[in-house]
Formats: structure tokens, C-alpha cells, sequence
């Protein structure tokens, strides 16, 4: 197929593979890979995509690959990640692969160096390119910008926030840098911790601000955190560990520390045990770690290894960033020892009291555990143990403040009481040290600011819970974001400026939004609605979300999961979320206790209370303090979900009203390891980040762009005082002319210019700001309005030419209004012997007719001709004396009017004879009438006879008429309706294959996340979606598998039903592989030429001349009277049509009636009835006459064409 050209099909575990295609079926194409001959498969013909002519090749930017599409995009970052490197660009997108090791010099402060003050495009694609553009954005902008970088856990987004920060400190800019790399081991030790998917996960997440001045410098920065999981702090996964803070105190607290903490190894403490309670070290580090807390896990399998973690070196790094950022001594003590009091808290163990007052007591065993806590924590030893194993409640009788009564906690409940206070402590502990890096940055007043969005990325686990579900509603949020910025608000700017681009469609992700954050119905209100119950329970709560949401295309049960794990959930135990990048099952086991955080009475009062000055200042702005303690209750509560809701809408509106610029941050391998590029999982992680949509976008889009009056401001103070009165617009026209760029490149918008992809180099040749460049453009600027100018000034002769010659031609239009004005002057003054002489000419003429009259008369005809002399001589006398003396108008008047006078005489005269002679002469012609009017009467009687035969047979035509149109009529209303049923049912099936088409794809979404999560998880998936097994299904029922047996068979094969199915499904095949290619083909590439110059210059003769001769047609009858076949190369008026190999493809493949759409399309349509009175119009009885005496057409047929046409 196509000369054997590669291209890429899918592969499940590279994501894409070389292939060939060797065969076409209705819906997928055999492939043949080409590291493995012989082992064919098939593939959706959507899934498969021309491949670049060097595969090994690599760009910097995919927009400049000859083929855009995701199997281009994923080869190229392929190639360049064995090449160490890890960043590529989508127009201004920065796509970056984790390589899990150092890549020397990569961030070096030399590459800073060359990175500063360059745009996009001039330089390799690196992080600081982007940190770079927003810096300049912000600065030519005057408008704040963010820096949103997202991915998976373990994808690298923490580490790129840090160097794009680093970058924008470098040099003179230093000092906030210092205080974030200071501040930032404190900040990870509280809020890292260990997953399986990451060593060193933020379990939070964070926006940076930098602030600026007017001045563009530094002069502070910010820090905001969202969603710390707090259940981490008491549970964590078997291969999981808490938070870093936990395990590096135990590992690197000095031993007197340990003692006043009383730590010990992490299997001592219920908090640690339950995860992986190995620490991270190296083979030096590890020696300084006491034997004695270390736990049996870690002598056993040794220390966990990562390059960047160290737990002991780094608790020392931790400590002298704390003294560094201004932590007192006193501080950090406090800090420890709240984090140690939290451990203590953990170990706090309850059991079944033996009274019959059905409450709990804490065991013997947890004595000391109870006496260690209370004294980290300021607490009474006693109050502490009451308030665990009883709640305080308040009845309304008992006066004004009511009655107050201790109820006993059963052994779940003091369990879920002492968790909760835990994560209350250290969740509130978290808030100060983020306070206190905020107070350690220098803050002025502040005009913009660039913010650097990290957040925890999609997350998808065996076992998901209510903080999975916060991390991705927050992820659904961001990826609308992202939509809106780069998708849809780019399309409709391009729109208003009028540029013409071709809408991209996206998948829009709002409806799996709608089900978590709508109002009543959502998700979030529904889990505060259970909270608020007397008895909330997760059951129920799970119920209402499937009872409310019952046929809704985001939400489904476990059951239908591709995983055996989740299809054992119970559908009251769970439900499934399709989100933008796979099905995720959550297990709602817990999610109405995590969403409610708040503290029972007595916990709240107790360490509101607290003797230990800094608990008392964690817990004095919460909601539980004095001044708040009366208003909460289950009906005023906020809830966790509707906070963390609140806070990312903030976050949102703030990245709304920012400049943004994104980085893709992608994850290489499942095990973390450099070098493993595996392509199935990468390949979903640039679908589900939408980099397919930008492809499709950024291919015809203008990603950059510029108001015409900023780069006239930028220019203007550098411009001589004849320039400066240019119009902006006019200016950046003269200035990209003087630059000489392709105008492909850039296009004029209503009030901005907009540059293609790739062309960043030339839009910050015209941004710099380097003053000996400027004065350069500035001369440019000029030379091209000097020849601007000049061709004005050639026009402007041309149009001065013009003005010349219409002044001589209103020249003359003034000539020939003097000559008219003149002319009517002499008339005014001549006026009364003008009308004389008019009146004396018309007698004159009159007296000419009179002769023709005295010339008929036959009796005294000279006597009257004498007198007719006599009177127009008399007439000419009366002209001669008018003209040649002056005569007042009374003696004209008088002498006309004599003359007038004598001619009506002699008329009076005449016309008595003429009446004498007419009279007789009228005698005779009533008998000649009389004769002629009786022989009239004798032919308007017999015509009149005939009129009336003729209606007759008129009317009785005017019925059969009428009778065959009612006939004609009512045949075109069946026709319309059967038109219109088909073309109901078309649509019908063009929205089902469409809906069809829409759940295959959330189904391979679904599906490929699956097997992501199966490959972490060592998990198999034996059975297929029910939609892949129904497709296949279809195709095997709907496609003749076997036609590839008969590729050689028709040229000797007989029988003709089986040559038809040949030939019919050889057409079809070679639709489908055309309409693969038209739609895959190269971008600015011309046709393909596969056919010899001779023939294509024969060709381009003969597609445009008609032929001259005029070929026969001859009709032959089938089986089925309404339908006719045309023989070949006997069609009437037919002219030559010749079509090329590889360029009229499609043209050369036959439809049948149905893909031709003709049956569609009223009017469409060629009866047999008016196939006869065309065919009998061009002579066909000639031809039938012919066909009859060669004997090729039936007798029957013949015989009845003749008679009917006797009749």
C-alpha cells in the first residue's frame, strides 16, 4: 500500500509501533510490523498515522514534524529522551520527561545565563524558557502571570517549580531565592512523604507568588497551600510511608532530643507501623543512625535508596534552614515536640470498659504513651483521658446555657476522636511553618506577580479514597482551565480578531464537574447533606449518589470496572468516576468522617486550653475557639470538601485573571528509574494533558501575539520626530516590511499582529529593547516608508493626470451650455416672426394635403387645383414678407389669419364634392357588404361548430389531466415521505455511531488507565470491555474475513456473483485506505506525482477540451423494467475523461447508489418515465429500431416500446 511506507500503530505496551499496510477491512487495516514479519494484526483506522520519512529524527518543536499527531508526538519525545533530552515544545507548551538522575550542567547558572532575555524558539526547549517568557510577558504585558505545572505523581512538577523559581532569582534578584531554598526542605519535611508511585510526593499543594515592583525587581513572595491529606498522618499504604518530618526526627534528632520526646524506631509508634518503616540513606548515612531506632524492616532489608533523600542528613539540613529563615531555638523545640507528641498520641489504645455503661477505657498498656502526650502537649494527664473516652453534649433545658452532659465514647468512636485530633494538631502545625516561610520573605508594595502552580496530579490507586477524589476534582478543574486558555478562549480570539482559523473540537470535561461541585445534587453537597444527619453513614451516603445520578455517563458502579479488585467492591461501598483521563474507582468507605475534620466539644475546649503557649497559638484562630465554640454544630459545620471547594475557585479566579504559561511535566516509567521509556503510559499521559487537541490547534493557530500599540510604544522613544506621527498599525506594518518576514508567518488581526508556531526567534527581534538594534529597525522603518512614499507619489501623478483631463472636459460641457443659453436669447427676441413663420410652414403643408385631395376629385378638378396655386403663392408671399422686413406680431396675426380664411373656403368647397362623390361611392360598397356579411355568417356558423367539437375533446383532456397530475401528486408525496423517513433514519444512525463512537473512546480512556493501574499493581485483566467484545462481535458478523483468499482468483473465475462481491468489496477496501490517507496526509506539502510528465501533460490537455466527437448510446433492457444499464463507450455527448494514478484515487472507486448520497437529495432521482420521453427525444426509436433488427434487444420489450409508440 502507498510504495510500503511505514507508519505508526498501536502497540500495548510502547504505545505506538512501525508498521506497514498490507490489507483493508470495513472499520481497521492489517498491519505488518517491521521488526516482526509475519505477525499481522488489525487496527482501527483512527489509530493508525503516516510516519516521518527519518524516525530517528527529533525537533524541538512537534509543531514543525512534517506529520501532526500523537504518534509523531510521542516518537519524538521518545528519541529525544534517549538523548537526555527531556524537554520539547508544543508551540509555546513545554512538554518535560522525568529522567530520574542529574543531567550535568542542565541547570548550571551558565544556562541561566543564555537562557535570560531569549524568547521561545531561539534556544533548545528548557524550563527556563518558560520562565523566561513570563517574566517578558509580565513586563510588556503589565499584567500578572502564572506558571501552572502539572502531571503525575512522580512526574517531576515539584523539581521544575523549584528551578523555574531559581531562575527568576538568579543573579541580582537572589534573595527570595535564598529564603525558597532555605525554606523549602522545612516545607517538604512536613508535607512530602513517600508513595508507591513517588519518593518524595506533595502531599499538598502549593501557589508561589513573586512579586515585582513598577520596576520589574523582586521585592517578595508568597506562599499558598491547598488539601494537606491529612488521613496520611494516621494511615498509609504497605509500600507507603507518613510524612518525611516523622521519620527524620526518629533518624536525626540528637539524643538528648530523644530522650525529652522519648523516640524510639518507627515500628514503635502505631502512626509508622503500619506503612514502610525503612528509612532513606545511604551506605555513609546509615551508619550514623543508631541501632536502636532503627526497626527490624530496616536491619532486615537495608535502607531505602533514592539520590535526593537522605532522612538523617537531611533532618540537619532541615534544622539550619529553620535557624536561617528565623526559627528560634525555642521554635523548632516546639515543633518537634509537637510532631513527637503526635507519634505519642497514635500509640494510644482503647478497649471495651466492663461496666454496663456501654463506653470505652484506655488500656493498661497505653499508660505511658497517655503520660508522654499530655506532657508534649501541654495537656492534663486526666483531661486528656477523659476527654478521649467521653464527649460533652449541651440540652437545651437547665436555663439559658442548658444542661451539660458527658457521654461515653464507644472503642471506634475514641479511636476516630484521637485520630481526629491528631490531624487536627498537625494539620494546624503545618499552617504555622507555612506562616512562618511567608514572614521570612521581605515584602514591598507589589504592582504584578508571576505564580507558580504545583499540585498533586491525577492520582488512580487500587484503593481510592475521599483525598483521591479531591486530588482529581481538583485535576477536572485544571484541565478546564486549561481547555478554556489554550482551546477555546485561543478559538475565540482568533474569531474576533477575523483571522480564520478552523474550529478544533475538545472533549469538554464540564458534566464530570457538575456531578461533584453542583448544587444539591453534587457530590460535595450530597456528603454534607449525610453529614449532617443524626446518623450519617457511607452507605447511605453512596445510595443517594447512585439514586441521583442513576443514568448519568460519568457515574457508574464498581462492578463495571476493568479490574477484578474493584469489581469486588460492593455498589454501596463505591462508585466510579469517568474522569478526563480514565475511570477511577473510589471506595467511599470514610468519606463522611474525612470530610468533617472538626473536633467533638470536649477535644476542642481541651486543646484550645492548653497550658503550652504554642498549642494555644495553633489553635486560637480556629473554629473551635471560645468565641465560635456556641455556633458550631452539625448545621453550620464546613465541611473539608466545600473548603477545599472555596479554595480552589479562588485559586482559579486568580489564574483566570493571569497571563498563563503551562508545563507538562510527564513520567517516563512506572519503577523510577532513568533511562525506561515506556510508551503505552506516556502516550496516555499526553492524551488525558491534551496535547492531541493543541497538536490539532497550534497546527493552523497563532500561539503569539502583540496590541499594535505596545510595540508603537516600545519603538516610539526611539524614533526621529517624522515618525512619530505614524499610526500604530501603519508602524508594524513598515516594521515587519523593513524585517522582511514571510507573511505566512504573521497575520494583521483587528488590534493585534498574531505569529505562527516556531516563529518566537522573529516576534523577539521586534521585542527587544537593545537600543543600537532599535535605531537599526528604526532606518529600516524608514527606507521602507521613503518607497512607500514614493509609489504614493506615483499615484498621485497618475491621479493629477486624471484630474487634468476631467477639467478639459468640463471645459467643454461649459461650451455647449453657452451655445444653448445663446440659442435661446435669439429665440426669446425672434420669438413672435419665428411663430409666424412656424404657423405660415404648417399652413403650407396643409395646403399640400389639399392638393392630394383636389388631385382625387373627378369633377371639377382644375378649377380647384387653379384656385389652390393662387393660394400658395399668396402664402409664399406672406414667408418672404416675414422674413426679410420687420413686422409687428398684430399685422402676422392678421395677414395668417386672411390666409386661413380663403383655405377653409376652398375646403368647404371640396369637401362638398367629396361627400357628393362618397356618398355614391358608398351606395355601392353596402351591397357589396351585404353580400360579404351573409357568406361571414355561413362560415362563423360552421366554425362555431367545430369550436364546440374542440371543447369537448378539450375538456375531456383537461380531466385526464387533471387525474394524472392528482396521480402525479400523490406518487411525489410517498416519494417525499419516503425520503424523509430515510433521512430521519440516517441522522437516527449517524447520532448512534456517534454516541457509539463517544463511549469507545471513553472506554479505551477507561481501559488503557486500567491497565496502568494493573501494571503498578502486578494485576492481569483477563476479560475485555462489553463494548470492545460487542464491536468485534459486529465485525465479525458484518465483515467477510476471507476476501484476501480470493485476491488472485477473479481473473479466472466464472462465476459472475462472486466477480461482483469482488469487485464490490475490492472498491470498498480502497475507499477506506483513501479517505485514511486524505486525512493523514502532509502538511504544506503539494500532490504527489506517481504518473510520467508525458501523461500528466496528455492529461492536463485533455481535462480541458471537450471532445469534438459525439459518441452513440444505446439502451439495454434488464431484469428489473424501472432500472436501464448504459453499455460502455456509447453514452450520447459523452466527453473523455482521464484521471491519474495517486492524485484522482477516489474519483477511479465506485459508489453505490446509497454512499453516493443521491438518495438523500430530493429530486435526485431518474424515473423510468422520464427516462422514455428523454430517450424518444433524442431519437431513441432509431436505436431501438436498429437494436431490434441486430437482435439485441428482447422481443418483448420491443414489441412493446412499438406499440405504445403506434398508439
Amino acid at each position: 500500500m502507498d510504495d510500503g511506507k511505514p507508519v505508526w500503530a498501536p502497540h500495548p505496551t510502547d504505545g505506538f509501533q512501525l508498521g506497514r499496510i498490507i490489507d483493508i477491512s470495513a472499520d481497521s487495516l492489517t498491519i505488518e510490523p517491521l521488526n516482526q514479519r509475519g505477525k499481522n494484526f488489525q487496527a482501527s483506522v483512527n489509530q493508525v498515522f503516516p510516519a516521518e520519512d527519518d524516525v530517528s529524527k527529533h525537533v524541538e518543536d512537534n509543531c514543525s514534524l512534517m506529520y501532526l499527531n500523537e504518534a509523531t508526538l510521542l516518537n519524538n519525545v521518545r528519541v529525544r529522551y534517549s538523548k537526555d533530552k527531556i524537554y520539547t515544545f508544543v508551540a509555546n507548551i513545554l512538554i518535560a520527561v522525568n529522567p530520574y538522575f542529574e543531567i550535568p550542567k542542565l541547570y548550571s547558572p551558565e544556562t541561566i545565563k543564555q537562557y535570560r532575555g531569549r524568547s521561545l524558539g531561539t534556544l533548545p526547549p528548557h524550563v527556563y524558557a518558560i520562565a523566561d517568557k513570563a517574566y517578558r510577558d509580565m513586563k510588556v504585558l503589565k499584567m500578572s502571570q502564572s506558571i501552572v505545572v502539572s502531571g503525575e505523581s512522580g512526574a517531576g512538577k515539584t523539581e521544575n517549580t523549584k528551578f523555574v523559581l531559581r531562575y527568576r532569582n538568579y543573579r541580582k534578584q537572589l534573595f527570595f531565592f535564598c529564603h525558597w531554598i532555605l525554606a523549602n526542605p522545612l516545607l517538604e519535611a512536613f508535607g512530602n512523604a513517600k508513595t508507591v508511585r513517588n519518593n518524595n510526593s506533595s502531599r499538598f499543594g502549593k501557589f508561589v507568588e513573586i512579586h515585582f515592583n513598577e520596576k520589574n525587581a523582586v521585592v517578595g513572595g508568597f506562599v499558598s497551600h491547598y488539601l494537606l491529606e491529612k488521613s496520611r498522618i494516621c494511615t498509609q499504604g504497605q509500600e507507603e510511608r507518613n510524612y518525611h518530618i516523622f521519620y527524620r526526627l526518629c533518624a536525626g534528632a540528637p539524643e538528648d532530643i530523644k530522650e525529652k520526646f522519648h523516640l524510639s524506631s518507627p515500628d514503635c509508634f502505631r502512626y509508622l507501623s503500619r506503612g514502610c518503616k525503612r528509612y532513606f540513606s545511604t551506605k555513609d548515612s546509615d551508619k550514623l543512625i543508631p541501632q536502636n531506632r532503627k526497626s527490624p524492616e530496616h536491619l532486615k532489608a537495608g535502607p531505602l535508596k533514592d539520590p535526593l533523600l537522605d532522612d538523617h542528613a537531611d533532618f540537619n539540613r532541615m534544622c539550619v534552614a529553620m535557624k536561617k529563615i528565623g526559627l528560634g531555638d525555642t521554635e523548632k523545640f516546639n515543633m518537634f515536640r509537637v510532631v513527637a507528641g503526635v507519634l505519642h498520641l497514635g500509640n494510644i489504645d482503647f478497649e471495651e470498659a466492663g461496666s454496663t455503661s456501654g463506653g470505652c477505657v484506655l488500656k493498661k498498656t497505653c499508660g505511658q504513651s497517655l503520660e508522654f502526650c499530655a506532657e508534649l502537649l501541654g495537656l492534663d494527664e486526666e483531661d486528656l483521658r477523659v476527654s478521649l473516652t467521653t464527649r460533652v453534649m449541651h440540652t437545651t433545658a437547665g436555663g439559658a446555657k442548658g444542661t451539660a452532659i458527658k457521654v461515653p465514647l464507644k472503642v471506634e468512636q475514641a479511636s476516630s476522636a484521637r485520630d481526629a485530633l491528631a490531624k487536627a494538631i498537625y494539620s494546624r502545625l503545618f499552617d504555622h511553618v507555612v506562616t512562618r516561610i511567608n514572614q521570612c520573605f521581605p515584602f514591598d508594595s507589589s504592582s504584578h506577580f508571576i505564580g507558580v502552580l504545583d499540585i498533586a496530579g491525577f492520582e488512580y490507586f487500587e484503593h481510592n479514597s475521599f483525598e483521591q477524589f479531591c486530588i482529581n476534582y481538583c485535576n477536572e478543574k485544571l484541565q478546564q482551565f486549561f481547555n478554556e486558555r489554550i482551546l477555546k478562549e485561543e478559538q475565540e480570539l482568533y474569531q474576533r480578531e477575523g483571522l480564520g482559523v478552523n474550529e478544533v473540537h475538545y472533549v469538554d470535561n464540564q458534566d464530570c464537574i457538575d456531578l461533584v461541585e453542583a448544587k444539591l445534587v453534587g457530590i460535595l453537597d450530597i456528603l454534607d447533606e449525610e453529614n449532617r444527619l443524626p446518623q450519617p453513614s457511607d452507605q447511605h451516603f453512596t445510595d443517594t449518589i447512585h439514586s441521583k445520578h442513576k443514568d448519568h455517563f460519568r457515574l457508574t458502579v464498581p462492578r463495571k470496572s476493568k479490574l477484578t479488585v474493584h469489581r469486588n467492591v460492593r455498589d454501596d461501598e463505591g462508585f466510579i468516576i469517568r474522569h478526563f483521563a480514565g475511570a477511577v474507582c473510589y471506595e467511599t468507605t470514610q468519606f463522611v468522617e474525612k470530610n468533617n475534620d472538626a473536633l467533638h466539644t470536649s477535644l476542642a475546649s481541651l486543646v484550645s486550653e492548653s497550658k503550652d503557649k504554642f498549642i494555644g497559638e495553633l489553635f486560637e484562630n480556629s473554629n473551635h475557639s471560645k468565641d465560635t465554640k456556641q455556633k458550631a454544630g452539625k448545621l453550620s459545620f464546613i465541611s473539608v470538601g466545600n473548603k477545599f471547594k472555596t479554595q480552589l475557585n479562588i485559586l482559579l479566579e486568580k489564574l483566570h485573571s493571569t497571563g498563563s504559561s503551562f508545563v507538562r511535566c510527564v513520567k517516563p516509567n512506572l519503577k523510577m528509574v532513568s533511562h525506561q521509556f515506556e510508551g503505552a503510559q506516556i502516550l496516555s499521559q499526553l492524551q488525558c494533558s491534551g496535547m492531541v487537541s493543541v497538536l490539532d490547534l497550534m497546527q493552523g493557530g497563532f500561539p503569539s501575539r502583540a496590541p499594535f500599540h505596545e510595540l508603537y510604544n516600545m519603538y516610539k522613544q526611539y524614533m526621529p520626530a517624522k515618525l512619530t506621527r505614524l499610526d500604530p498599525r501603519l508602524f508594524c506594518k513598515a516594521l515587519f516590511k523593513a524585517l522582511g518576514l514571510n507573511e505566512n508567518d504573521y497575520k494583521f488581526g483587528l488590534t493585534k499582529v498574531f505569529f505562527r508556531p516556531g516563529k518566537f526567534a522573529e516576534f523577539d527581534q521586534i521585542m527587544k529593547s537593545d537600543p543600537d538594534h532599535l535605531a537599526e529597525l528604526v532606518k529600516r522603518v524608514n527606507k521602507w516608508l521613503i518607497c512607500s512614499r514614493w509609489k504614493k507619489v506615483q499615484w498621485c501623478a497618475l491621479s493629477v493626470i486624471k484630474l487634468k483631463n476631467k477639467m478639459l472636459y468640463r471645459a467643454k460641457a461649459c461650451i455647449q451650455m453657452q451655445k444653448t443659453v445663446r440659442m435661446w436669447l435669439c429665440k426669446r427676441k425672434h420669438k413672435p416672426r419665428i411663430d409666424g413663420l412656424v404657423k405660415a410652414c404648417n399652413l403650407k403643408k396643409r395646403i399640400e394635403k389639399l392638393n392630394e385631395v383636389v388631385s382625387g376629385l373627378k369633377e371639377g378638378k382644375q378649377e380647384m387645383s387653379k384656385h389652390m396655386q393662387e393660394l400658395d403663392s399668396s402664402i409664399s408671399a406672406h414667408i418672404f414678407k416675414i422674413k426679410n422686413t420687420v413686422m409687428s406680431r398684430i399685422d402676422i396675426d392678421h395677414e395668417h389669419q386672411a390666409l386661413v380664411t380663403r383655405s377653409q373656403e376652398l375646403l368647404s368647397v371640396m369637401q362638398k364634392k367629396k361627400q357628393e362623390e362618397e356618398e355614391m361611392e358608398r351606395l355601392r360598397r353596402i351591397q357589396e357588404e351585404m353580400e360579404r356579411e351573409r357568406k361571414r355568417r355561413e362560415e362563423e356558423e360552421q366554425k362555431r361548430k367545430q369550436e364546440e367539437e374542440e371543447r369537448r375533446l378539450k375538456s375531456e383532456m383537461e380531466l385526464k389531466r387533471k387525474h394524472e397530475e392528482e396521480e402525479r401528486k400523490k406518487r411525489e408525496e410517498d416519494e417525499r415521505r419516503l425520503q424523509e423517513e430515510m433521512e430521519l433514519q440516517l441522522q437516527e444512525e449517524r447520532e448512534q455511531e456517534a454516541a457509539r463512537q463517544t463511549v469507545l473512546e471513553q472506554e479505551r480512556r477507561d481501559r488503557e488507565l486500567a491497565l496502568r493501574i494493573a501494571q503498578s499493581e502486578a494485576e492481569l485483566i483477563p476479560e475485555e470491555t462489553p463494548v470492545e467484545a460487542g464491536l468485534r462481535r459486529y465485525l465479525r458478523a458484518s465483515e467477510p474475513s476471507k476476501w484476501h483468499t480470493f485476491r488472485y482468483l477473479p481473473s479466472t473465475l466464472c462465476n459472475i456473483e462472486l466477480l461482483a462481491a469482488c469487485r464490490e468489496e475490492f472498491h470498498r477496501r480502497l475507499k477506506v485506505y483513501h479517505a485514511w490517507k486524505s486525512k493523514n496526509k502532509k502538511r504544506n506539502a503539494q500532490d504527489e506525482q506517481r504518473a510520467p510528465k508525458a501523461v500528466t501533460d496528455y492529461g492536463k490537455k485533455w481535462r480541458w477540451v471537450s471532445a469534438k466527437r459525439v459518441r452513440m448510446k444505446c439502451k439495454l433492457d434488464t431484469v428489473d423494467r424501472n432500472n436501464f444499464l448504459c453499455g460502455p463507450d456509447k453514452y450520447i455527448c459523452d466527453t473523455s475523461v482521464f484521471v491519474l494514478i495517486g492524485k484522482d484515487d477516489m474519483e477511479m472507486c465506485e459508489l453505490s447508489l446509497e454512499e453516493t448520497g443521491l438518495t438523500r437529495k430530493r429530486g435526485a432521482e431518474i424515473l423510468s418515465r422520464q427516462f422514455e420521453e428523454i430517450w424518444e427525444h433524442y431519437g431513441g426509436i432509431q436505436y431501438l429500431k436498429i437494436a431490434i433488427e441486430s437482435r439485441q434487444a428482447r422481443p418483448t420489450y420491443a414489441t412493446a416500446m412499438l406499440q405504445s409508440m403506434l398508439k
